[in-house]
């Protein structure tokens, strides 16, 4: 499995040479066949890639706490089976199908969930990164052309499904060309997983959602791979005061390494509010807080912890229960605002190019990121680190 293993120096020659363009691919991938159930790496088919559409060959796949909850089944109402999960990934161009004219075999490339057209009325306005016909769908299960399945049970053809406009736990993978970007050859593809999501994700939040400003004051809540990104993206603009809240102790190491100040675990508080604790700290509340959990009480927290007049908070984690905001319209009138962000409102396919060159020269740090590496036949044992809460970010090697 994997005879290309860590190999980045496949060239653009070297893919064109492949006997493969046009064909059927047998390889491996990881499926998944129920909620909760361990995930089995076996042999599937892959199609060729269909108009507008491009197979890939993953070099590095991640693993992103969206795909352990999909694994897990708690939203289970968004779930067909058998599927493919993952959606950080690295690797390279191994065909094209009709119409696409901005990749070619042998180009390194990421996959992201949230694509690009480039030709509808969102893509066309400064004002979204959604586009009207590639935006993250959990409820997508299939190609967008013609809602039919790229992959098939080697066994006995069965379809197996497509997940969040990626699927990455498999050798080859086919995905709309919106949801491709090529990064520069010079890329260290093992650390272009991140931008997949969780680094861009986080730091674009900071970035272009909140357009945090050097001396600003900024709260995380939950420090994980996401809440860890705005972080960085917070030191890079040059926040004066960072608060890390975690109710894992051993977040506190990890943040401090990146960049945060103050550290709040909300079980050492006696009594005492989060939002409290942090205006005291902060004269009033900070300027932006980041809710990173995807827990209603902490989103209060994190939004009541922000300033009278002008703070804002921003949601990035992922709510799978039915229930609604945890907030009386009234309390807006104070002059706090909360905003959602998808991927970090990065448009991916024209701005990602340029923060991939942003991370080749240092200006971001993504090495505290990958905490584990393992091969891909070891998934499992990835997925359940980041479950124990032991793990940023797991890379695999296919």
């Amino acid at each position: 499995m994997g005879s290309l293993g860590s190999d980045t120096t496949w060239t653009a020659a070297a893919a064109g040479d492949q006997p493969t363009a046009g064909k059927v691919i047998t390889c491996k991938a990881a499926v998944a066949y129920g909620p909760g159930q361990p995930l089995v790496v076996e042999d599937i088919r892959v199609d060729p890639p269909q108009k507008m559409e491009v197979r890939i060959r993953i070099l590095f796949t991640s693993i992103c706490h969206t795909d352990v909850s999909a694994w897990q089944g708690e939203n289970e109402a968004q779930q067909k089976y058998p599927r493919i999960l993952g959606h950080e990934a690295s690797g390279v161009v191994e065909s094209v199908g009709e119409g696409v004219a901005d990749m070619a075999a042998g180009d390194h490339v990421v996959p992201i969930f949230n694509g690009e057209c480039r030709n509808c009325a969102h893509c066309r306005s400064d004002k979204t990164n959604l586009c009207a016909v590639y935006r993250v769908d959990p409820f997508k299960s299939t190609m967008t052309g013609d809602g039919r399945c790229r992959f098939s049970a080697a066994s006995d053809g069965a379809p197996i499904y497509h997940f969040l406009n990626t699927s990455t736990f498999s050798e080859y993978t086919v995905v709309d060309a919106g949801c491709v970007v090529r990064i520069p050859a010079a890329a260290p593809l093992e650390k272009m997983t991140l931008l997949s999501c969780g680094v861009s994700t986080g730091l674009g939040a900071v970035w272009n959602t909140a357009n945090v400003a050097a001396g600003a004051t900024v709260a995380v809540f939950g420090l994980g791979a996401v809440g860890l990104a705005v972080v960085e993206g917070a030191r890079t603009r040059g926040a004066s005061r960072i608060i890390g809240v975690d109710i894992n102790p051993q977040k506190r190491i990890k943040g401090e390494a990146i960049g945060i100040t103050d550290f709040i675990n909300p079980k050492d508080l006696d009594n005492q509010a989060v939002h409290q604790k942090i205006r005291e700290m902060t004269e009033g509340g900070v300027d932006y807080s980041f809710e990173c959990a995807g827990n209603l009480d902490v989103l209060r927290e994190a939004f009541l912890s922000t300033h009278d007049g002008w703070g804002l908070a921003v949601v990035l984690g992922i709510h799978p229960t039915p229930r609604l905001l945890p907030l009386h319209p009234m309390e807006l009138f104070d002059g706090r605002r909360i905003v959602g962000s998808v991927f970090g409102d990065f448009k991916g396919k024209s701005q990602l190019p340029g923060f991939a060159k942003q991370c080749m020269n240092g200006e971001v740090k993504l090495d505290e990121f990958i905490t584990h590496e393992m091969p891909f036949s070891k998934i499992n044992e990835g997925l359940q680190l980041l479950v124990d809460g032991k793990s940023l970010r797991c890379l695999l090697h296919l």
